[in-house]
Parts: structure tokens; sequence; C-alpha cells
């Protein structure tokens, strides 16, 4: 790791690459069980260990741990990144439930307006301020936590949980 970290020698780290791969992928199948995000991990983790081998200090521990904390650190982002990814979904499968074939007539969206407000109406006072906020004020996520005084992340687990329980109660309803 020293010489990687001190002279960016290619040699030394094809050894620490090829000596990590096995144990970086099999934390990753645990963790995404998926080879092909399990392969992202490895590869992420392995340039980050690249670019940031000078920050690597022999004195505060081994070269493993710190490698290892490279990675649980990649892996959080990437966790994080797919429950985004994962909330976008969810709000994109919810709306096209709302959506009325135009041929259906203008009683049928106003159906569906009613028995979204409704439910809407039906939810905890904090995430009901959330939709509101976002899906009829148009407010973003951030101007929301901003205007409220909690984080994003706080905005985001309420919008989370309101768009699930939203779907719901549509699909409980539409069955």
């Amino acid at each position: 790791m020293r010489l990687v970290a001190e002279q960016q020698d290619k040699a030394a780290f094809a050894q620490l690459f090829k000596w990590f791969t096995p144990k970086i992928k099999a934390h990753g199948m645990k963790r995404f069980r998926q080879e092909a995000q399990a392969l992202e991990l490895v590869q992420e983790t392995m340039l980050l260990v690249w670019r940031k081998a000078a920050l690597f200090n022999p004195d505060k521990g081994k070269a493993t741990t710190w490698v290892y904390t490279v990675m649980r650190n990649h892996c959080f982002d990437m966790l994080r990144k797919m429950q985004s990814q994962k909330e976008d979904t969810m709000s994109d499968d919810l709306w096209p439930m709302l959506e009325c074939d135009h041929s259906s007539g203008e009683q049928h969206d106003h159906l569906m307006s009613r028995e979204l407000l409704s439910h809407i109406e039906s939810l905890p006072q904090q995430q009901k301020l959330v939709v509101e906020a976002i899906y009829i004020k148009e407010m973003t996520q951030q101007e929301l936590a901003t205007h409220l005084g909690v984080p994003l992340g706080t905005v985001k687990s309420r919008l989370r949980l309101a768009m699930s329980k939203l779907k719901s109660k549509l699909e409980a309803s539409h069955d």
C-alpha cells in the first residue's frame, strides 16, 4: 500500500486489486445480491483506493482496514443512490394510476381527483403537508425542507411514506 500511496506504483496496485477483488465482490454480493452492482462496488472502491492512496496513514491502522472503510463508505453511497432511485420510481408508478383515459370523459377525471384528494386528506398531517407542498404547490424538496426547518432527508422520508400509503390506497380502491 505504501508503494501505491507514495509512488503510484501500478504493479503494487495490481497486487492490491487482485487480493481485494474477491473480498469486495463477496461483500457486494451480500449487500446487493446482484453481480453487476457487486462488480461496480469493486471497481469504484479500487478506483477510490488508487486516487486517495496518499491519504492512507499506516500509523492509524492497517491497509486492509483502510480499504474496507473506503469500500463500506462507497457501499453506503450506492445504497443511498439506489434508495433515491426507488423513491423516484415509486412516484412515477403512482401518478399514471391517476391519469385517466381522455375518452372516458371529465366525470371519471373528477372522480379520480376527488378520490386522490380524499386519500391525501387521510394521510398523517406531516405527510399530507409534504405531498401538498411538492405536488400541488410544486415546491422542491429542498425548498420545503428549508421552509419547514427540517433536514432534507426528513422531507424525503415523509414523502416516501406518503407515496407508499397513497399507492396502496389507490391500488386497493381499484381492485
